[in-house]
């Protein structure tokens, strides 16, 4: 199972973060939300990143935040301990990439539903 922690997840149907959270579902992948925003995805209630949710035994991380606003949350990713982390459009960042390879984390300049869509998720 490659439980999938969506950060930026957002409660508004009509993002990107929060369909991937309901094509993650469809596949049969679990699905983490978490984001700044309070609400639900598919019933399950966004976790607030701001409080740095603590989510074990992570697969992927995929990312709807844009570069400006990753740094803050570096640690945070990088102490989930993914085996992966995937960057939507809009999201690529050299930098995050590389402290992710240092640690031995895949690191993935895609998109999440096209993956999903295509079966190389």
């Amino acid at each position: 199972m490659k439980k999938t922690v969506v950060i930026g997840a957002s409660p508004e149907s009509s993002r990107y973060s929060n369909l991937a959270g309901r094509m993650l579902d469809n596949a049969g992948f679990e699905f983490v939300p978490v984001g700044i925003r309070e609400g639900k995805i598919l019933g399950k209630r966004i976790l607030n990143l701001k409080e740095k949710p603590a989510v074990e035994d992570v697969h992927t991380v995929t990312i709807y935040l844009s570069p400006s606003n990753q740094k803050e949350w570096y640690c945070y990713i990088l102490d989930l301990k993914p085996k992966r982390i995937i960057f939507n459009p809009g999201t690529e960042n050299p930098e995050l990439a590389k402290l992710a390879n240092l640690r031995g984390i895949e690191t993935e300049n895609a998109c999440n539903l096209v993956l999903i869509q295509t079966g190389q998720f």
